[in-house]
């Protein structure tokens, strides 16, 4: 395995690890993940950032018959944001990125000596990849999402004074304005201690139609829509789900708004206090059709800190990538040498939820996932390994069969891999 990587784009090839884990007929066009370089898993705990050589990456790979390519390119970006943070445009030629927090600068060792982000990137995905296009968003972005025609970027952020959806214009000269609203003046309002009354946004997604939204307000346990035209007006009333609804997904024919509600404690900061012993579940929320408003239709239980989601592109299956315990030192209780993707079936017309099996994945802080376009593989990130010897960070790919996940190919990448995509 060639490892040796510069600051600017690079391409490498990669190797996949475990004889037993690899199936040489996977191909897929097009794979891009996201790294943190400057946290490390225990930086939950201790707040010690990693060592300064390692870098906020990029990468863009090719697998055909199991043989991986990868091209790198520096782009800040942070875990401590919903894996929400990376999203390519519909013709797979540009990826979107925002950063939670900013650039670390020499000498600095601990979390809170990172300063806020606000910063919109367009990396060109052409080789060699290059950022073609920058906007100035308000801080702490926490999730975005592009448009279906390509022409805009949802951006929700949340600063100490307001909880913000940004909607910037997206073309071949670069980004336009930023038009900003402030989800208070749409009706998203808390009364609680704290920045913005509680509020926290921690996900924004598009309906396949282009015309609405959604926004998990994850602290509230509910979820606002909006329409979109000449200006965002509320869709309806929130609709209240389970437990801290940390992010959501439509599926492909509009119908439904699926949640994975991650079960947190928001009200403490110890991390064995905060992350849930139970099970995470999912809410599957029905969208308004005539005299009906939105209401939830169907849940379902899935393994224990449950943070990404995905939705497969024929809309009859549901995955969500479970940290479980793996955030804890061995020496804690709650303690996991693993986490696990649980995949489901959904019924499309109904939103019914049938549970397929949890499978285990080999890893420290497993977050994001994806279906790949053809829904025959589901890709989950990797953050870091257990220990040296053990997989470390990168992607696990699955083979979908029509009642399991089947392991396919595991492929190595620089550390702290936290959000994967695919078109």
């Amino acid at each position: 395995m060639r490892t040796t990587l510069c600051l600017c784009a690079a391409l490498v090839v990669l190797t996949a690890c475990g004889a037993t884990d690899t199936e040489p007929g996977v191909t897929i066009d097009r794979i891009v993940a996201l790294s943190d370089g400057d946290h490390l898993a225990s930086t939950y705990v201790d707040g010690i950032l990693a060592p300064e050589a390692n870098r906020d990456l990029l990468s863009t790979l090719r697998i055909e018959n199991g043989h991986v390519t990868a091209e790198q390119i520096e782009v800040p970006n942070s875990v401590t944001s919903a894996p929400e943070v990376l999203a390519l445009s519909p013709d797979g030629t540009t990826a979107f990125v925002t950063e939670r927090l900013g650039r670390r600068q020499p000498g600095d060792t601990r979390a809170q000596q990172l300063p806020p982000g606000d910063r919109l990137f367009a990396v060109d995905l052409a080789q060699p990849q290059r950022i073609t296009a920058t906007a100035t968003i308000a801080h702490y972005p926490e999730a975005l999402a592009v448009s279906p025609d390509g022409t805009r970027i949802a951006v929700v952020s949340n600063t100490a004074e307001a909880s913000y959806l940004q909607l910037i214009p997206w073309s071949s000269t670069g980004f336009g304005a930023p038009r900003v609203f402030d989800l208070a003046t749409l009706g998203i309002t808390g009364h609680a201690a704290g920045p913005r009354g509680g509020v926290l946004a921690t996900n924004v997604q598009w309906h396949p139609g282009g015309r609405a939204l959604a926004v998990n307000i994850t602290t509230q346990d509910r979820v606002a829509f909006f329409t979109v035209e000449d200006t965002v007006r509320p869709w309806g009333a929130p609709v209240t789900t389970g437990r801290d609804p940390f992010v959501g997904r439509f599926t492909p024919d509009g119908r439904h708004y699926i949640t994975s509600d991650w079960g947190r404690d928001l009200t403490t900061g110890n991390l064995a206090e905060r992350l849930p012993a139970t099970p995470s579940k999912l809410s599957v929320i029905r969208l308004a059709e005539g005299t009906t408003g939105h209401h939830v239709t169907a849940t379902a239980e899935s393994d224990r800190s449950a943070e990404g989601l995905a939705v497969n592109p024929a809309g009859d299956r549901v995955a969500t990538i479970n940290m479980r315990g793996t955030a804890f030192p061995p020496d804690v209780p709650g303690y996991d040498e693993q986490g696990s993707v649980s995949l489901f079936r959904l019924d499309p017309a109904t939103g019914a939820l049938t549970e397929l099996g949890d499978y285990p994945l080999d890893g420290v802080l497993p977050e994001g996932g994806t279906f790949d376009p053809t829904g025959r593989y589901f890709l989950a990130s990797v953050y870091q390994g257990r220990t040296p010897t053990s997989p470390g960070s990168g992607i696990q790919i699955y083979r979908v069969t029509a009642d399991r996940l089947v392991p396919a190919l595991r492929v190595p990448l620089p550390h702290g891999v936290h959000q994967v995509v695919s078109n």
